[in-house]
Formats: structure tokens, C-alpha cells, sequence
């Protein structure tokens, strides 16, 4: 049923949710994992030999780990991962990756970083599930 599974994260509990789920869907179905992380150039810019530049290397730095610790998991209970870091709108890069590598499903934490009141839906979970045709698990 799901041969690509694409796993968003920004390190906050929900998205560790979401890759537990994310995880056990690849292993019940034999599915690759691509673990994203987006540096929000949205928030920050992409800017020149600037201070913020040192913001967004520390913030590329950080999706890497973050990455490498789904791979990580994913290849503790022998499921095949990709990972991927890259710039730009969160939301916009996540439904943009998930039609390049035509993700059967897409997992993702909501009530991530971007968003900090209770029982609401993480602006970046929500602008993904209206901007794609891809069914969308939202943990």
C-alpha cells in the first residue's frame, strides 16, 4: 500500500510522533522513509556573510542531525531512508518534495515549533494538507 513514506521533521515532540508512526508504517509495508528538514528561509532569509548566516548554518546543521537520527532509527529496524535538508517555506519544500519523489503518504507532527497553543493544528501541518492531493497523516 505505501512504498515512499515522507517524514518531516523541525525536532519537536509532535514530529517524533509522527516519525514513530511514520516508521512502524514503513516497517509493516516495507517502505523507504525520506526524513526532510526545512530551514525556514522564510523566518530568516537566505542572507550574504551575515550574522543571520550563521543562524542558518546552525539551522542546517541541526535538520542534519535531526536526519541522521531518522536514518538512524529507521536502520535499527531495517527500514531504507533517505534523507533530505533543504531551504525555503516549509510547506511549500515538504508538498514540493513529496511530488518529486511521489510520496505515497505524508507524515507529519502537528502543533510543531511553529505553532505553541493547545489543540491546534501546526500552521506548516495545516498549509500541507490543503496545499496537496497526497493523503496526509497529521499525529
Amino acid at each position: 500500500m505505501y512504498e515512499t513514506i515522507l517524514l518531516p521533521t523541525d525536532g519537536s515532540d509532535p514530529a517524533n510522533r509522527a516519525i514513530e508512526h511514520g516508521l512502524s508504517l514503513a516497517r509493516e509495508y516495507d517502505a523507504t522513509v525520506h526524513a526532510m528538514y526545512v530551514v525556514d528561509t522564510s523566518r530568516y532569509g537566505e542572507p550574504a556573510l551575515s550574522s543571520a548566516e550563521i543562524v542558518l548554518d546552525e539551522l542546517e546543521q541541526r535538520g542534519q542531525d535531526l536526519t541522521d537520527d531518522v536514518a538512524e532509527r529507521a536502520d535499527d529496524d531495517g527500514v531504507a531512508t533517505v534523507t533530505e535538508v533543504c531551504h525555503g517555506r516549509p510547506d511549500a519544500e515538504i508538498v514540493g518534495y513529496a511530488d518529486e519523489i511521489d510520496a505515497d503518504v505524508i507524515v507529519i507532527g502537528f502543533q510543531g515549533h511553529s505553532h505553541q497553543r493547545t489543540n491546534r493544528v501546526g500552521s506548516v501541518a495545516d498549509r500541507v494538507t490543503r496545499s496537496t492531493d497526497r493523503p496526509v497523516f497529521m499525529v
